[in-house]
């Protein structure tokens, strides 16, 4: 099985057949030895009526009871080796489908990560959760057909050869069979396996929505909306329903058929068998062994149904898989070398400067302005920035990300111990992170934790409040401990007092280093080196805190108003 360190594999992407054959090929002699042991295990199945047809016909009709008795013995040798190869079967079948899945998720996620800020943009979170919860299972289950397929194919050719050797009538009606129930059943499959995508696609749709009212319930509530969200959650309930239900009517004539017409076809050929048997055309041995021939293509047969209705599905799941693996990041073109040392960040859009080796704070009217140029200083979309003069998406990608971080104060917190939620890529030491924890003044968040650094987080940090939330993710920032360090709205949701420890030691961890902030807080634009002041979208004006607010009516307004909503707020806590 696939190890989680191991590299998956380029998948194929030109659909859904070539991706369920790619999880074959990633696994050849696996997926060989459970064909070959799924076809003697089904050979060896159908053994048993032939040795009960020569104990009737050799020992028990002419009284020979030395010949029933090692015909005997042979059948439960061949029962009981038959029943190894079974639990052996199953266990390199259950192999193949557990590669299959979690090589799925090792490509799925590997890719998702390349896609990066661009995913948001190109597919909706209810595609990724379907894929991730529902997708990856059902294409790994049509890799059945890899083992009990290819046994059901070869244990349909023996019976239908042997039975050639006893009445030709009979293995044309077996080997015609086949054939037939395909007729039958294959249009039933295909509008299956339209109705299931039909179902996937409305389902990744109420995914997206059940993500969407989980994170923003409370603004809903604050706003009245929430009735209106009710409203059209229960219309996309309705509709996912009533495909489900359309899905639902195909699959049970699919499943029916696949028990009832197997059924038929035995009774069909027991019939005709046992009129050869009275016109004495075959001995009551072979008429036992025709029966029991029968009985063993039962199986096989009706999994020929039911693996065109697995693997349809697989398709469908398949399809979905590719067409996000066929997602494409971002561009990237940059093949300039980037600056040797700190250099200046400059965006002409904005007119925003910023000095290497200072804090730096952006106050604008509008945040989402601010968080604009945050967003074009560290190449998260188009962008005209330059770094050192030269053109920030000249350079390459990973030498930007490399060394310039943008932290974002909604930015995703992932389940696990805190200490591993905060290192990122590399395990960090302990030193390292007590001084991240102390310069995001967030002691008192790990002292609450009942295992303090080694304590659990629920994912998105569901399990802190809002304010410990944001004062985690500071840490992860600094104790990354980038040459660039891009924060938005780094203290936005703490108390007066915690918001003016942070900024006082922020301010002391990053000396020296290229720092930037949004913020209204005077408590955090006092601290700066630098505060540049926006206006729709641009620089109006720049100086110390203390400069502006003595020059800058419009600054001093905007600090004020926020210096009004935080007194405010700190009442109702």
């Amino acid at each position: 099985m696939i190890d989680a360190y191991q590299d998956p594999g380029v998948p194929d992407t030109r659909g859904g057949r070539h991706y369920l054959w790619w999880l074959v090929l990633r696994q050849p002699w696996r997926s060989l030895a459970g064909a070959l042991l799924s076809s003697v295990w089904m050979v060896l199945l159908a053994a048993q009526p032939y040795m009960m047809a020569r104990a009737v016909d050799d020992g028990l009709v002419p009284g020979r009871l030395g010949v029933l008795a090692w015909w005997t013995v042979a059948m439960f040798v061949t029962g009981s080796g038959n029943a190894w190869l079974s639990i052996m079967r199953h266990r390199t079948m259950t192999r193949v489908r557990m590669d299959a899945h979690f090589r799925t998720v090792k490509v799925v996620v590997g890719h998702v990560v390349r896609l990066g800020a661009a995913l948001g943009r190109r597919a909706g979170a209810g595609e990724v959760v379907t894929i991730g919860v529902g997708d990856v299972q059902t294409l790994a289950q049509a890799l059945t057909v890899v083992g009990p397929g290819v046994g059901s194919v070869v244990v349909y050719l023996v019976v239908a050869g042997v039975l050639l050797s006893i009445s030709a009538p009979l293995a044309a009606v077996v080997l015609l069979g086949l054939p037939l129930i395909a007729l039958i059943t294959g249009p039933l499959t295909l509008r299956l396996q339209g109705a299931e995508s039909e179902y996937r696609d409305r389902q990744g749709v109420l995914a997206a929505r059940i993500g969407d009212l989980a994170g923003g319930l409370r603004v809903l509530n604050g706003l009245g909306g929430k009735r209106l969200f009710a409203d059209a959650f229960r219309e996309d309930s309705r509709r996912l329903r009533a495909q489900g239900y359309r899905v639902g009517a195909v699959a049970s004539w699919v499943q029916a058929l696949g028990v009832g017409l197997p059924t038929l076809f035995l009774a069909v050929v027991t019939w005709l068998a046992a009129r050869l048997a009275a016109g004495g055309e075959i001995s009551v041995g072979e008429l036992v062994a025709v029966y029991g021939y029968v009985a063993v293509l039962i199986g096989p047969v009706a999994f020929f149904v039911l693996m065109a209705y697995d693997l349809n599905r697989g398709v469908v799941a398949a399809r979905r898989v590719v067409r996000l693996l066929r997602l494409e990041p971002e561009p990237d073109e940059g093949t300039l070398r980037a600056p040797d040392g700190p250099a200046e960040l400059h965006d002409p859009a904005s007119g925003v400067r910023v000095v290497p080796g200072r804090l730096t704070a952006l106050a604008s009217t509008r945040p989402a302005e601010a968080a604009a140029v945050v967003d074009r200083l560290g190449r998260y979309g188009p962008t005209d920035a330059t770094w050192g003069g030269v053109r920030l998406d000249a350079v390459p990608l990973d030498a930007v990300r490399a060394r310039v971080l943008v932290a974002d104060n909604e930015a995703d917190l992932f389940a696990g111990p805190l200490r591993e939620v905060v290192a990122a890529e590399h395990p960090a030491d302990e030193a390292a992170l007590r001084r991240a924890v102390y310069a995001a003044a967030a002691e008192d968040v790990v002292r609450g934790l009942p295992d303090g650094l080694d304590s659990a987080v629920t994912g998105q940090g569901r399990s802190l409040s809002g304010g410990q939330r944001q004062r985690i993710r500071l840490v992860r920032a600094l104790l990354a401990d980038p040459e660039v360090l891009l924060a938005v709205e780094p203290t936005s949701a703490l108390d007066a007092h915690t918001e003016s420890t942070v900024a006082e030691r922020l301010r002391g961890a990053r000396e020296g280093r290229t720092t930037v902030v949004t913020s209204t807080s005077p408590l955090v634009l006092d601290r700066a080196d630098t505060v540049l002041f926006l206006v729709d979208g641009k620089v109006a004006a720049r100086g110390s805190h203390q400069g502006l607010l003595a020059r800058e009516p419009g600054y001093r307004a905007l600090v004020a108003r926020a210096a009004d909503e935080a007194g405010a707020e700190e009442a109702v806590r």
